[in-house]
């Protein structure tokens, strides 16, 4: 073999070696965001429901095949491309942030949530008409992030990954939509601490959730959520943001939910309005350029401003 031809061969054994490096990195990252998610949601299922885990028993009634959504899911990320449906509203490049409010508000907010846990029913009880609020009147732009470690917990089933995929086809017909469905999923109409609010796992019963939205009366909007419910077109994106919550907690050091995060601060959980507003106030005001979270999960992992812990 020639020196030419030896050179050659070396560089392109150089490129397929590189090649290879990147697919591994990929794989990693999918395997943080679907697999160690998991694992550190379990620890915040043990931490922060002891006594409602047990409960947590699955009922069935959900169509969805998430064992087949999650490697889809980790597919598509492996790969590189968005090619699971993204509700019309969510935004970044993985379409896995729910940002609702101004750039221009004065405070950034991520608020992080599991569908079915109670004490962020009771959060929205107590705060979620002031947050609501806060988000209409230009004061907050807030982020939501999901997790759904409930599934996680034995015989947990699959309500919270359900529920998510929900709240994704409410987003898909606007913001209003998506606020007005989590609202009814936490009322006390539907949301009972005797189940754990197990019956998320059914189809027919986010749907009926669904029917009492006032941004959802119209009958092509309620239509366009109803189809998206029971086809599970977003049972990829729930899988994925609730991967997202498994990676953005340890940067925030979440160990339980609901947890609120204040211009990149984790802040005591406000349980009243009053509460919440002088979260706000006593918070440093945002950054013009801070976003709440990366359009990524994997691109806020390594971030120095964690928060500290108040639990």
């Amino acid at each position: 073999m020639s020196k030419r031809n030896s050179q050659e061969a070396k560089r392109a054994a150089r490129e397929r070696l590189r090649a290879e490096r990147e697919k591994q990195a990929k794989r990693e990252k999918v395997r943080r965001q679907l697999v160690v998610g998991g694992a550190i949601v379990g620890v915040l299922a043990v931490a922060g429901v002891v006594g409602v885990a047990v409960a947590a028993m699955g009922g069935g009634g959900d169509s969805t095949d998430w064992e087949a959504a999650a490697e889809a899911a980790g597919k598509a990320q492996e790969n590189g491309d968005a090619t699971y449906a993204i509700p019309a509203n969510a935004e970044g490049e993985d379409g896995l942030r729910v940002v609702l409010g101004e750039d221009t508000a004065a405070d950034s907010v991520i608020l992080f949530e599991e569908p079915r846990c109670p004490h962020c029913a009771e959060f929205d009880h107590a705060v979620g008409e002031a947050f609501q609020e806060a988000i209409t009147n230009g004061d907050i732009q807030a982020e939501y992030v999901f997790g759904a470690f409930f599934d996680d917990n034995p015989g947990g089933g699959t309500g919270s990954k359900n529920a998510i995929s929900a709240l994704g086809a409410a987003l898909n017909v606007s913001d209003e939509a998506f606020l007005g469905y989590l609202k009814a999923l936490y009322s006390e109409d539907f949301h009972t601490s005797t189940n754990s609010a197990t019956d998320f796992e059914s189809d027919e019963r986010l749907v009926e959730i669904g029917k009492g939205v006032d941004a959802l009366s119209d009958p092509a909007d309620f239509k366009k959520f109803e189809d998206a419910v029971n086809s599970s077109t977003y049972a990829e994106w729930a899988v994925l943001m609730a991967g997202k919550f498994g990676e953005l907690s340890p940067q925030y050091e979440v160990t339980g939910t609901p947890s609120l995060v204040v211009n990149g601060t984790k802040v005591e959980t406000p349980m009243s309005a009053e509460a919440f507003r002088q979260a706000l106030e006593a918070s440093e005001p945002a950054a013009a350029e801070e976003q709440p979270a990366g359009d990524e999960a994997g691109d806020t992992a390594g971030s120095e401003e964690n928060a500290e812990s108040d639990e």
